[in-house]
């Protein structure tokens, strides 16, 4: 083993460089967000060889159904991983769950797929807004079997994010 690889497997900050420029850093043992998965720890930086090519990798074990996940560092961006919410968000978060919801589209299939894109977006804030409009459309009409699907994910994962950040 490296003195670099113990280094990072000991806690040291790994950082990479996101297309803004500037540098994102992950560390073993810290909670992340995986887009429509929700809280992962990251408990290791590893280097696989893979089809004959020197990888660098998060090993992320996802906390609600206890599944690893490799994840390239270099494509950690472009996977959507982020950092916890702070407790302000969660503020923010409470007022756009309080806030009216809207308009619902009222072909279920389109409807469906804008809930899908802003569920994998990786934004809470996204996911909460599909949680509060899926909500009170429950109370408009019966939720389709794959809407019950997502309003119970979206749930999972704002309640998931927000006791994690509160607990801390």
């Amino acid at each position: 083993m490296t003195k670099a690889l113990r280094s990072r497997k000991m806690g040291i900050a790994h950082l990479f460089l996101t297309a803004q420029g500037g540098w994102m850093e992950y560390k073993v043992g810290e909670k992340v967000i995986y887009p429509n998965q929700g809280v992962g720890i990251i408990e290791d930086i590893c280097t696989k060889n893979i089809a004959g090519l020197q990888a660098e990798f998060y090993m992320l074990r996802i906390v609600s159904n206890n599944s690893t996940v490799m994840i390239p560092t270099n494509n950690v961006e472009s996977v959507g991983i982020r950092r916890l919410c702070d407790k302000r968000q969660v503020g923010k978060l409470f007022k756009i769950l309080k806030e009216d919801f809207a308009e619902h589209n009222p072909d279920w299939k389109n409807r469906y797929k804008d809930n899908v894109e802003r569920m994998n977006s990786g934004s809470i804030f996204e996911v909460a807004e599909v949680l509060k409009n899926l909500f009170f459309l429950s109370f408009q009409k019966s939720l389709s079997f794959r809407e019950k699907k997502m309003f119970d994910r979206a749930r999972q994962l704002v309640v998931s994010e927000i006791a994690t950040v509160k607990d801390q």
